[in-house]
């Protein structure tokens, strides 16, 4: 039982650490432009980029893929880049409702990228065969999974209060946030190691 709590902690502080504010801003963008009450939609989100997330580090783990750390390390800020801008082009289009398949989709696309970051040292820190190591990685999926309906859960928590107390509208907070996220994107984008030669 204590196996559990180990690899679930790893997962839980995989997305709940100061250095892992990329993940953090993924969520971010993903989850402003709703309230609480599309809660369950929000569930579904961030449960297709856990399931993408922990696909990839299985697929790391059987040697079926094996992608260079500084290619990785470029797309992370990439996908977020992107969920920010699409964030922003459902803000400003004027039906707010749009289908859950392209979302879903492009999640679980971008938990695998995400997830191919953190393959390597999730490797490095179990030994054995790769079947040995399925339990694990269900374990540190609970904690990742875990870990980002606190973050989600702030989210909604923060942009409640914001609503609230302010005179911003939805779309505004919304459009602020992502603005914040591709400001702080575009700068790790530039300065990635891809550039170096």
């Amino acid at each position: 039982m204590s196996d559990f709590w180990i690899y679930f902690n790893i997962g839980l502080k995989h997305v709940l650490n100061i250095y892992a504010y990329d993940h953090v801003l993924f969520l971010l963008a993903l989850t402003v432009p709703y309230e609480i009450k599309s809660w369950k939609r929000i569930l579904i989100l961030i449960s297709l980029f856990t399931l993408g997330h922990s696909l990839a580090l299985f697929l790391s783990v059987f040697n079926v893929v094996s992608i260079k750390a500084t290619v990785v390390e470029f797309l992370i800020p990439i996908t977020i880049l992107i969920a920010a801008f699409y964030t922003i082009a459902i803000s400003i289009k004027s039906s707010k409702k749009e289908g859950i398949t392209f979302t879903g989709i492009i999640t679980v696309f971008f938990g695998i990228i995400h997830g191919l970051g953190f393959s390597n040292y999730f490797n490095n820190i179990l030994s054995g065969n790769p079947s040995d190591k399925l339990l694990p990685l269900s374990e540190f999926a609970l904690g990742i999974e875990s870990a980002q309906i606190i973050v989600v859960i702030a989210t909604l928590l923060i942009t409640y209060m914001v609503l609230t107390l302010t005179k911003f509208s939805k779309r505004d907070w919304t459009l602020i946030v992502s603005a914040f996220i591709i400001g702080v994107v575009v700068p790790m984008i530039l300065q990635s190691e891809i550039w170096i030669k």
